[in-house]
């Protein structure tokens, strides 16, 4: 086995390959239309997390063209407020897409707030509308969550097949287990879901042709669990404790990259693997939500 070349697939690359192309589209219905996507970003409350995802997703829309729109809500505020600020987002025509930054401060019901946003600016894909339809035969929803479409992006840009394969979900979550699931099913992979109740992961992910790990446990999928040749998405950003690191932790994933690196036929990495391609199908979702408004 020592001669076994895994291939690693670049997140960081293909996102930036998806931005261009989201550039030029921006560009496009600017000169034609002169309008541009305009994505409402809403955060409740000072976590540090968030505050970093938020940056991340303003920068980026300034990088393609898409207008960002910021809503800074202090942690305290109440539900009726954060609703009545959504319906003025609702009604705004230069807002295409609208996402409210997860978790919410503890006082505030999600999944009504998920649910007051209107349907055709839900770029998160999190409206029970839109995941109905993910979940249903022939029915397309406006939108997909960006994590589960990234993952999906890169397995067909890097020409891995899904239609007929074994796919292997590990983790159930609303954002990311579930929804890949039901994407990996509309791409006709046969799914098996692996979860904490499972009985003997191992086994079942060792007949995986296609492993995505999305458990948020570090170096949970060992190298013996991977058939050789498998295609492995690491969804997974866990803080593992590193003093040789300024911040005193280093970031890895639900598989474990070296022995992984052994048997599998490609491979994603922590960071520089999911994490780009979310950000990159987010502007992908604005983009579209705001084609379907401005060009009719």
């Amino acid at each position: 086995m020592s001669d076994h070349k895994v291939t690693i697939i670049d997140g960081k690359a293909v996102a930036q390959t998806i931005r261009s192309e989201i550039a030029a589209e921006v560009c496009r219905l600017s000169e034609t239309y002169g309008k541009v996507p305009g994505l409402a970003v809403v955060i409740v409350g000072q976590r540090k997390d968030s505050q970093s995802y938020v940056n991340m997703k303003r920068k980026a829309c300034a990088e393609v063209g898409i207008k960002s729109i910021d809503l800074d809500l202090p942690e305290n505020v109440s539900e009726s407020e954060l609703i009545s600020k959504v319906h003025e987002l609702n009604v705004n025509p230069d807002v295409h897409g609208i996402l409210v930054q997860l978790p919410l401060p503890k006082h505030i019901n999600e999944e009504k707030i998920l649910t007051e946003i209107s349907l055709g600016k839900d770029v998160d894909g999190f409206h029970p509308l839109n995941i109905g339809k993910l979940a249903m035969k022939g029915r397309d929803p406006l939108f997909v969550p960006c994590t589960p479409k990234g993952c999906i992006e890169l397995l067909t840009r890097h020409g891995i097949t899904i239609k007929g394969k074994n796919a292997v979900v590990v983790g159930r979550s609303n954002i990311v287990g579930l929804p890949v699931s039901l994407l990996l099913l509309k791409e006709d992979a046969t799914v098996t879901i692996v979860h904490s109740r499972t009985k003997e992961p191992e086994s079942i992910v060792r007949n995986a042709d296609i492993i995505i790990a999305a458990a948020g446990q570090a170096a949970m999928i060992k190298g013996s669990w991977i058939k050789p040749g498998a295609a492995v998405i690491d969804v997974g950003t866990n803080a593992v404790d590193d003093p040789s690191k300024k911040s005193g932790y280093r970031l890895v994933g639900d598989v474990d990259f070296q022995e992984a690196c052994k048997t599998a036929g490609c491979i994603t990495k922590v960071p520089g693997g999911v994490g780009p391609m979310t950000v990159a199908m987010l502007l992908k979702n604005t983009l579209d939500g705001a084609k379907r408004v401005i060009e009719g």
